[in-house]
């Protein structure tokens, strides 16, 4: 019976012992296995690198900020002569072309001779002359030709203003309206120019079915050349967000929207909610705040070498 009983109180203290030592082990396993994981998560969302290799790969970094989004219109155009600044020169008497002075493209001022025309009736040579000054944008005559007053000789154009006509279809004739501010991109890798629709055509155009919508355009800088065709992105409305950032900062990571922040020297991916846009910028409702720093240019660069998951040490 002794027997008995000391081997029962054996049995109970290695059973004690045995599931103290589980309550012991069970709390460090489940403590390392939760620690791993978000080592393993915070490795996954960043990554290290150096200001050179960001420099080296064109990665812009720009702060998130108030901003004004813009609801715009896209529209093709063309740039010709202002009308109003424009004049045609034409011969007072018929006659033959015995001298040429000015040719197209040529700069002139008021009363400066373009050419010389003996005329036909008195056989005697009178002056043509410029009556704008601007710049030769056509010319109609040769030396030797004969020349009358039924065609223009030259025609001379103030190109320091220029109009530029747009089409605009019928479905958006509705949205345009004269004052509307137009920013037009001439391509030359300069900023767009500002301007602001001064005339709607009361009229359209069969073979478009568009309608022309005009801006006088001031032209100091001859970036505007009559005969191009030209874009311009007409502003509809406005209104500005507490926070955005440009559109090129946006990635998809694991159907994750992120935005890569700069926190230190790694990156860092930003979970966000997006709101309005324009087509610059996004405005974002959650995950970035005003004044952080996010890679704006080349972002997917980031993301690639998220991708390789290695931290850049130089």
């Amino acid at each position: 019976m002794r027997r008995l009983i000391r081997y029962l109180v054996f049995v109970l203290v290695a059973a004690s012992l045995v599931y103290a030592g589980y309550r012991m082990l069970t709390p460090a396993t489940t403590k390392t296995v939760s620690t791993e994981k978000v080592e393993e998560e915070e490795h996954s969302n960043s990554v290290e690198m150096a200001d050179a290799k960001i420099a080296a790969a064109g990665i812009e970094l720009a702060k998130a900020s108030p901003v004004v989004l813009h609801d715009s219109l896209l529209l093709n155009g063309m740039v010709q002569p202002n009308q109003e600044s424009l004049v045609q020169v034409t011969p007072r008497f018929p006659g033959i072309v015995r001298d040429v002075r000015k040719r197209i493209g040529d700069h002139v001022e008021k009363g400066d001779v373009l050419a010389i025309v003996e005329s036909n009736q008195s056989l005697t040579p009178y002056e043509l002359k410029a009556a704008l000054g601007g710049t030769v944008i056509d010319r109609q005559t040769t030396l030797g030709e004969y020349v009358s007053e039924q065609k223009p000789a030259f025609v001379i154009a103030d190109l320091s203003t220029v109009w530029v006509d747009f089409s605009v279809y019928r479905r958006d004739l509705g949205r345009v309206h004269v004052g509307d501010r137009i920013l037009i991109d001439p391509a030359d890798g300069k900023p767009p120019i500002e301007a602001r629709i001064s005339y709607l055509s009361p009229v359209g155009s069969s073979d478009t079915q568009s309608a022309a919508a005009r801006a006088v355009v001031p032209n100091t800088e001859q970036r505007l050349r009559p005969g191009l065709f030209i874009t311009g992105r007409l502003t509809l409305s406005a209104r500005q967000v507490p926070v955005a950032v440009k559109s090129s900062a946006l990635q998809t990571v694991e159907n994750r929207t992120v935005v890569f922040v700069r926190d230190g020297k790694k990156f860092e991916a930003r979970d966000v909610e997006i709101g309005d846009r324009d087509p610059e910028f996004v405005e974002i409702t959650f995950g970035v705040l005003e004044g952080d720093v996010y890679a704006a240019k080349n972002s997917f660069i980031v993301k690639a070498e998220m991708a390789k998951g290695g931290a850049d040490n130089d």
